[in-house]
């Protein structure tokens, strides 16, 4: 396939990169920083700015898929440049006619008790709360499109490198705990459970999750 990859050089972006390319697959990587990565034959490296609607609109015509890792964490304003970002993604992708959108999404948006998300929990980390909130948001802005066939896959709460197992289990919209008690998946895993999704959907118009 052939794929849009906005976010290519960051920490989830990059594991999806790697994971894509193994399987053969043409990229096309939309980043802000495009002297971070180097073309190859399955590699095209773009510059873009999210901000700019006309301009990505252009750059997403014509893939078999758009996967977005876009974060705001390089800006001061995290949620506010999340949120302005990731609408221009949508409806960028809408304008493009993108045949598929799939989103990297957060674990704050999982529910821990019926209606109870890790968002709201008692002592979440201020340090994450802005991104955690602009990933709820995104998934609420995919919610309500009705054309659009988007997925959005949300980690574990704990997602850091390790290995590639290719072994996890799946859910919906319950937090994943294994049994040592702990919610985690390596970006390696996440990775592979992103891209099997690319290759045979199972979860088009719903949030997912992975973790051990």
């Amino acid at each position: 396939m052939h794929i849009a990859l906005i976010g290519a050089t960051g920490f989830i972006g990059s594991a999806i990169l790697r994971e894509a390319l193994s399987r053969q697959h043409q990229v096309t990587a939309l980043v802000a920083h495009p002297e971070k990565l180097t073309a190859s034959d399955r590699l095209t490296v773009l510059g873009t700015d999210v901000q700019n609607l006309d301009a990505l609109t252009r750059q997403l015509q014509g893939f078999d898929a758009v996967i977005t890792a876009f974060s705001g964490h390089a800006n001061s304003d995290t949620l506010g440049y999340y949120v302005s970002g990731i609408k221009n993604i949508i409806q960028a992708a809408k304008n493009a006619q993108a045949k598929r959108l799939l989103v990297v999404g957060g674990a704050g948006s999982l529910e821990v008790a019926p209606g109870v998300q890790v968002l709201d929990t008692p002592g979440f980390p201020e340090a994450y709360r802005a991104s955690a909130e602009g990933a709820r948001t995104a998934l609420q802005l995919l919610r309500e499109e009705n054309d659009l066939d988007w997925t959005m896959l949300s980690p574990s709460a704990m997602i850091a490198p390790g290995q590639r197992t290719a072994q996890f289990r799946l859910g919906k919209d319950s937090l994943l705990v294994a049994a040592d008690g702990n919610s985690h998946i390596s970006v390696e895993d996440y990775a592979v459970a992103m891209i099997n999704e690319l290759e045979s959907p199972a979860h088009q118009k719903q949030r997912f999750t992975v973790g051990y």
